[in-house]
């Protein structure tokens, strides 16, 4: 087991057994002996349609119980509604989803009442679970049954959304709505009509569809664009797993860049600051109307950069990531209406701000995307690529300079380098090629940018090859 980008992954087959119970009774402790939490609170677990998922949720449940905790079962939701209604009810949650990785994985996101864990509180847990582990912890199945909360915390992430844009607000778009297996389908599509979008649902599947936002696959883009074709679309819409990365196509089913999606929120918002990762687009400061402050990569570290944000005085706080999840650190007002802080990555406010600029603009999203003149970007990753050699080409990149500037010979020379969070390296002909081991999965991720989309397609593709080569030949 491993905390990543954004909580706890490993293999489904171990997740199923003894390790989810381990690391809930971690989570349990850590809330009540750092003050957190008492015996007695209330605790609320959502799942993903992982076929893995209802039995690692079962496990936390039995773990908590026998800490004494109250635990309730908001069922399948998005990660952000079970976000917000743990801020609500003022509960620690626990979110049972993998996100967009295969189904042989899965994962537990842990929030304290307060929001979101940080990587101190990661830690914490992480040394709690492996002196359970040596004290010999042994899985108690006790199949408790929590009270079932899910009519509840979707119908209030559901009225949040609904004051996000005027009730017609969509008005004359024809939307298709990619439900494949995501949390977020069938919310999706209510929000559409009830803004009055005209709205196509397709591709539901009861087997589990990992979709990475930041990186769609070929199949499923030829996909979008026959459904864009054959029913005159303005957009497609989805989202990962567990409902916190957006997805969102142009009218031919091209998909738009997850940053770009964060960028017109942030602006839909109205923010003054926003807090992104090194891997979103270069051109977002010149673009938005807000101030950037970068950070690696992962909403734990968003998260933290906001917070230092606050902490200034500032207000009018938000983030988002390169795959567009967008996060609220200030109350905002939207539509004449409050819009409370939800520090948390949400797929939904992105898609509803950039729906809402194409209708009224009357405007295709490809001219509205068009219209940022940012860098053409690309991003894809190399899958079941074994850790251990990520990491060591990663130390082998760093060793020094020569090692670097041997390795991108073919591609170009090496300007400057930005070390936050893997090698971002800014090439003297000003294209960008950035090498990134996943902090949760097997994989290898390059991110590219360059002044024309083909050259951003060959950077990316070439970045690639050197990788295979690299791993072949050592």
């Amino acid at each position: 087991m491993k905390f990543g980008t954004s909580g706890l992954r490993g293999l489904s087959v171990d997740l199923k057994g003894r390790a989810s119970a381990l690391y809930a009774t971690a989570f349990g402790r850590y809330l009540l002996d750092s003050g957190r939490a008492c015996s007695g609170d209330t605790i609320l677990i959502g799942r993903d349609f992982r076929d893995s998922s209802p039995k690692i949720a079962a496990n936390c449940a039995d773990a908590l119980d026998q800490l004494g905790f109250d635990v309730l079962d908001c069922g399948t939701v998005p990660t952000p509604a079970l976000a917000l209604y743990g801020l609500r009810r003022n509960a620690a949650c626990l979110m049972i989803t993998g996100s967009h990785i295969p189904a042989d994985r899965n994962g537990i996101k842990f929030y304290r009442p307060d929001g979101e864990i940080n990587k101190a509180d990661e830690a914490a847990i992480t040394a709690a679970a492996a002196e359970l582990n040596r004290a010999g912890f042994a899985l108690e199945t006790r199949r408790v049954k929590p009270r079932d909360q899910s009519a509840e915390c979707r119908a209030l992430f559901l009225d949040r959304n609904r004051h996000v844009l005027a009730q017609y607000g969509l008005v004359g778009l024809k939307i298709g709505v990619y439900q494949h297996s995501t949390v977020a389908r069938d919310l999706l599509v209510d929000l559409l009509i009830h803004f009055g979008a005209d709205v196509i649902p397709f591709g539901r599947s009861e087997t589990f569809i990992p979709v990475d936002t930041e990186a769609v696959s070929a199949e499923t883009i030829l996909k979008f664009q026959a459904e864009a074709s054959r029913h005159r679309l303005d957009s497609i819409v989805s989202a990962d797993g567990d409902g916190d990365r957006p997805l969102i196509t142009n009218e031919i089913g091209t998909p738009l860049r997850g940053d770009l999606l964060g960028l017109i929120a942030g602006d839909f918002l109205g923010a003054k600051v926003v807090v992104t990762p090194v891997t979103s687009n270069s051109g977002i400061e010149a673009a938005g109307h807000f101030t950037v402050l970068r950070t690696r990569v992962g909403s734990p570290f968003v998260i933290a950069g906001m917070q230092e944000v606050l902490a200034t005085g500032e207000n009018g706080v938000a983030g988002f990531e390169a795959n567009g999840g967008l996060l609220t650190a200030s109350d905002f007002a939207v539509n004449g209406h409050a819009l409370r802080a939800l520090p948390t990555r949400d797929c939904f406010l992105p898609i509803l701000a950039t729906l809402s600029l194409a209708a009224s603009r009357k405007q295709p999203l490809s001219a509205i995307a068009a219209s940022y003149h940012l860098p053409f970007a690309s991003a894809d990753k190399l899958e079941n690529f074994p850790v251990e050699t990520s990491s060591r080409l990663m130390a082998y990149l760093r060793a020094s300079s020569d090692n670097l500037s041997a390795f991108l010979q073919p591609i170009g020379d090496v300007g400057t380098v930005n070390d936050i969070d893997g090698l971002r390296v800014k090439l003297k002909d000003r294209r960008v090629i950035h090498f990134r081991p996943s902090g949760n999965a097997p994989e290898m991720r390059c991110y590219v940018e360059a002044d024309t989309e083909t050259a951003a397609i060959d950077l990316l593709h070439t970045g690639l090859d050197r990788i295979r080569w690299w791993a072949k030949v050592n």
